[in-house]
């Protein structure tokens, strides 16, 4: 199989882990981790840049050397370095660092005292109670220790959603191209734009003999082939991801690719409403007896049970039936509604671009309008702007709108909600304190949405996929407090965020609160990430009209402006809100962050 960014990104992380936990410099380790961050949400496939000569070393963050290994892993599989490090180092060692509260220098530490090389050694020394002679380690921690690893080692592993769109994609060109393929497509929870994905699904279309099977199990190298047959092969690829390829007739593809696609309840759903049609439905088709009446295409086996079509990200068992049967199926939204971005970086704080460049980008991928929400001082690691800072970006955004055509750019800033509700700067989201009580975090919330400047809540729960849960909070509550406030709650399409989820997305659709779907991006090639973005909204039912940055810029002005236009209540802001003197001269119809 080629090589996808998701592989050469894999590589580099693995490389950090294995350094930081070697104790190396923290600016390699770094370099490495953001090389392995940009790759893995690069828009543009990596081994198509090397095969046309492109410069590497003009990617964010890559240098001669690192585009030297990038090339390496691209051209042979292996990275000399990490095979090294694997030497000095069990590689498991790595999976320690994704339990709360073991960073790299407890890691070594547990490795040097105990011998521990995996999850399970850790799980096993947290039963037996060996971890407090570690120093460091209490009660407390140990017990939090075996807990956590009683979760993660009891869970189906899970991969996100980037890194399997990557692999669907080159799998799917890889596949189309052997002789008697017909029609190649991906399946399964990744068709659902299911926020993670357990596995893989593809159906190809083929003829007689095809050898697309041979083809396929080729990308496990036949290192980790589970069955192969004429029309089933199922593999499992260096990451772990298991990939399962059905191989069916042109004439029953539709049924196949409905069948694979799921959910499982959605297919029970629709096999019931054959059975009361005196139907039959299967992977190969809508049969009436022995004879088929359709399957060729999925919108031929709707057409059978009495439905319109179905799309993919509402087959869930939700409702979607219902709907379709009353002919209130939702027009979901699409990528090329969106007129703009409300949410990006640049390297004025943590972002690795320049304001020039990412306006450039926007533009380039047709948005009408972006936000520049660098973060505020209080996110001291994300090298903040303070109000003088805040207001030459402001003056450079100003300058830079009067000479450039295609985009505008709005004056906006992502603060961090304290923790007594209080905003730093403007508006914003949580960075800190996520473990508060359900009841204080949101009173905290509630606190934060009173104040007139505030325009959006940013990725709400804060959850990182597979790193961190989100914060509890009376989420109902919290949408209710956005409708009274006419403010607006964001969809991050980060896909290590995906925040808010399709379902939330739909309780805000329900009660009449415009969703934002946002980029965050933090470099150029990030605002590629929107797509995932769109895949939850449609998940949650989300049209364009749920959609805030679907207006135009007069439109969205006044709808912004009107989240200024209603004073809070007296006794829920006062002196305690920091609302500096720069931040007016922000402009009051830009979202402020």
């Amino acid at each position: 199989m080629p090589i996808v960014n998701a592989d050469v990104a894999g590589v580099f992380e693995e490389i950090a882990d294995l350094l930081e936990v070697q104790g190396a410099n923290s600016f390699r380790v770094r370099a490495y981790r953001n090389a392995a961050h940009m790759l893995g949400e690069l828009g543009t496939d990596i081994k198509s840049m090397i095969d046309r000569g492109a410069d590497l070393d003009a990617l964010p963050g890559i240098g001669p050397d690192l585009a030297g290994k990038i090339c390496e892993v691209v051209r042979t599989g292996h990275c000399a370095l990490l095979d090294e490090l694997r030497t000095q180092l069990p590689p498991a060692v790595t999976e320690l660092l994704k339990i709360p509260g073991i960073g790299a220098k407890r890691a070594r530490a547990l490795h040097q005292a105990l011998g521990i090389r995996t999850l399970q050694d850790l799980h096993r020394a947290a039963e037996e109670g060996r971890l407090r002679t570690v120093q460091g380690i209490g009660p407390k921690m140990q017990q939090s220790i075996l807990e956590a690893t009683t979760i993660r080692l009891k869970a189906p592993r899970r991969y996100k959603l980037s890194l399997v769109t990557q692999v669907g994609e080159a799998l799917r060109l890889e596949l189309s191209g052997v002789p008697g393929v017909l029609e190649v497509q991906v399946a399964g929870s990744l068709r659902r734009q299911r926020e993670t994905v357990g596995d893989l699904d593809m159906v190809a279309a083929v003829e007689r003999d095809s050898a697309v099977m041979d083809r396929f199990v080729s990308a496990a190298d036949g290192r980790h082939v589970l069955i192969k047959g004429p029309t089933r092969a199922s593999i499992v690829l260096a990451s772990g991801l298991q990939v399962d390829l059905r191989a069916v007739p042109r004439e029953s593809f539709g049924a196949a690719w409905l069948y694979f696609t799921g959910s499982k309840a959605h297919n029970i759903a629709l096999r019931q409403r054959a059975r009361e049609a005196g139907l039959k439905l299967n992977e190969y088709g809508v049969f009436r007896g022995d004879r088929r009446i359709a399957g060729d295409t999925e919108a031929s086996v709707y057409h059978a049970l009495g439905l319109p079509f179905i799309e993919p990200e509402l087959r869930e068992q939700r409702g979607e039936i219902d709907a379709a049967l009353s002919h209130s199926l939702p027009a979901l939204v699409q990528r090329r509604d969106l007129r703009g971005d409300l949410h990006a970086h640049t390297r004025e704080s943590d972002g690795r671009e320049s304001l020039e460049a990412m306006a450039a980008a926007a533009r380039a991928r047709g948005l009408e309008y972006l936000a520049i929400t660098d973060h505020s001082p209080r996110l001291a690691l994300a090298h903040g702007l303070d109000a003088g800072r805040l207001a030459q970006q402001i003056d450079r955004i100003d300058e830079l709108n009067a000479r450039v055509d295609g985009i505008v750019l709005l004056k906006g800033i992502e603060v961090d909600i304290l923790e007594d509700g209080r905003l730093d700067l403007v508006v914003g989201a949580i960075h800190h304190r996520f473990d508060l009580s359900r009841d204080k975090q949101t009173d905290r919330l509630l606190r934060a949405m009173d104040h007139p400047c505030f325009s959006i809540l940013a990725h709400p729960t804060a959850r990182l996929i597979d790193e961190r849960p989100g914060c509890d909070f009376d989420l109902p509550r919290v949408i209710r407090k956005a409708r009274e406030r006419g403010c607006f709650l964001e969809l991050n399409a980060h896909p290590a965020r995906l925040d808010l989820n399709d379902v939330a997305c739909r309780m805000a659709k329900d009660e009449g609160v415009l969703v934002s779907i946002a980029s965050d991006a933090h470099s150029s090639v990030e605002f590629d990430n929107l797509r995932f973005g769109i895949g939850q909204a449609r998940r949650g039912w989300l049209e364009s009209s749920d959609v805030l940055n679907t207006r135009r810029l007069g439109a969205l002005r006044s709808l912004l402006s009107g989240t200024m236009d209603k004073p809070p209540p007296a006794h829920r802001v006062g002196a305690a809100v920091n609302v500096r003197k720069t931040a007016e001269s922000v402009d009051p119809g830009t979202p402020s962050r």
